[in-house]
């Protein structure tokens, strides 16, 4: 066991058995063409989904929610941003493989620049001083690395207490918590307890930055659940073409930003 990400082995080997389809060839002008599954088709667990959504909507409101706030409230905004900074760094590794799977090699030269950067020049990534620099930081993971191969994203479903997913993601999280430099080194020297640490701690640093969005979203949708899952699907393609969303994220415990 590599992280507390690898808890999600299990449903991710379940949910790959729903996947309907895998890996094409690449599109006829010589690249990768991503996929995404039909969203006309892409929920039809939807009955199953809506109940561990209400109970997903109930511990958020009454954990995860004001943890999110004690967060904030505990640390200032210099300090939070800082550790935000240093999470991301730590996953430059693992994004940067991404890039490289992808076949982008100007989004794998500007990782490997920021990771340098950053590292040496920003205290191991305490200051982001790479985004000061001109050098954008962007997500990446196996999840999107599967996608841009052809591989399917199977049905939408919805994961006990991480929220939004499907069959891709989780078997793409599973994948980059074994093949995470950080969490290979803390699982050989007997710290597991430290990558545990880091995904809880990235997780409410997500959810700190999600949570008045997601509280309004919730406000003002006349069915929450259905917002949440376009968000979803919008926010996952934009990941995958590789654009900047100021959507919020609709999974924040599970997903990054």
């Amino acid at each position: 066991m590599q992280s507390c990400r690898l808890s999600l082995l299990v449903p991710a080997f379940l949910a790959a058995i729903l996947a309907t389809a895998g890996c094409t060839a690449p599109a006829a002008g010589g690249g990768p063409q991503p996929q995404l599954l039909d969203q006309s088709n892409s929920d039809p667990y939807e009955s199953a989904n809506r109940a561990v959504f209400g109970f997903n909507n109930a511990f958020y409101h009454h954990v995860m929610f004001p943890v999110a706030r004690a967060y904030r409230t505990a640390l200032p905004p210099p300090i939070r941003q800082s550790l935000h900074d240093f999470l991301r760094n730590l996953n430059g590794p693992d994004i940067f493989a991404n890039d490289l799977l992808q076949g982008q090699p100007t989004l794998a030269v500007t990782t490997f620049g920021r990771l340098v950067i950053n590292t040496t020049f920003g205290f191991g990534g305490l200051v982001d001083v790479a985004s000061l620099t001109g050098i954008p930081y962007h997500p990446n993971d196996f999840g999107i690395t599967l996608a841009t191969w052809g591989v399917y994203s199977g049905p939408y479903l919805i994961v006990p207490v991480l929220g939004p997913a499907n069959p891709r993601q989780l078997v793409g999280q599973v994948a980059d918590s074994f093949a995470d430099p950080g969490d290979y080194i803390a699982s050989q020297h007997q710290y597991l307890w430290v990558a545990v640490v880091r995904n809880v701690v990235a997780g409410v640093d997500t959810l700190s930055r999600n949570v008045d969005s997601l509280e309004d979203i919730e406000k003002t949708s006349l069915d929450y659940y259905a917002t949440i899952r376009s968000l979803y699907w919008q926010r996952l393609a934009a990941e995958i073409r590789h654009e900047t969303s100021s959507l919020p994220n609709p999974a924040p415990v599970s997903g990054g930003d």
